[in-house]
């Protein structure tokens, strides 16, 4: 009986393990990501990552080959909620200053999800890398100056639209803007007390629609 020769890509027979090993890695990331997010890099111990996962450590170290590695992955994966929360709302408002308040309603809607999750995962990060691990640092900081480059992008091009006062600095309000947020989830949360936060982002939109807007 003669034989037959089949050609088969050798693909498929990769495809499957590749997707199931891709599902693993996702599942440790999103049990995971909360974790380092409330108690912090450095006290996110191997036990709390397995007893959460139900993974031993080998398979935690065979997805991601170290903590540090896991750790930068689950930064990644809690920053992602509040770049797509910008990108959304950028894309939800034609005008500078909607944008603006759009993004302040934004947080305030989802102040609960933020607040249960460990509090703003970039302000988190930022305050415990400060001095103990640049891996961390370079990455919170590079997430910062991006929001900073799009509020400031945001505000001049409301400015070349005549929508938003020529003499606002677009740097100053910018930074100004980006710690109103974290210091009020940072208070709101250390004080039990989200109506301050609330309080503070209404404010803010009224900052926005009264004092940076252009009068007619």
């Amino acid at each position: 009986m003669p034989y037959v020769l089949i050609n088969i890509p050798i693909g498929i027979f990769l495809h499957v393990p590749f997707e199931k090993s891709e599902r693993t890695k996702k599942r440790i990331i999103e049990t995971v990501a909360p974790i380092f997010n409330k108690k912090g890099y450095h006290n996110t111990a191997l036990s709390d990552i397995t007893a959460a996962t139900g993974l031993t450590k080998g398979a935690i170290y065979g997805n991601f080959g170290n903590k540090e590695n896991l750790a930068a992955a689950c930064f990644d994966h809690n920053v992602k909620f509040l770049q797509k929360g910008l990108q959304m709302t950028w894309a939800a408002h034609p005008s500078s200053i909607a944008k603006l308040i759009g993004l302040l309603h934004f947080y305030q809607q989802n102040y609960e999800i933020v607040a249960s999750n460990g509090g703003c995962p970039l302000m988190n990060a930022a305050v415990e890398a400060d001095d103990f691990y640049p891996f961390f640092k370079e990455k919170a900081k590079k997430i910062l100056l991006n929001w900073q480059f799009e509020i400031v992008s945001v505000i001049n091009e409301g400015q070349n639209a005549g929508e938003i006062k020529p003499e606002v600095d677009a740097l100053i309000f910018a930074n100004f803007y980006i710690a109103s947020i974290e210091g009020g989830i940072l208070i709101a949360k250390t004080t039990d007390d989200p109506a301050s936060f609330f309080n503070i982002i209404e404010n803010l939109k009224s900052l926005v629609g009264h004092q940076l807007k252009t009068t007619t």
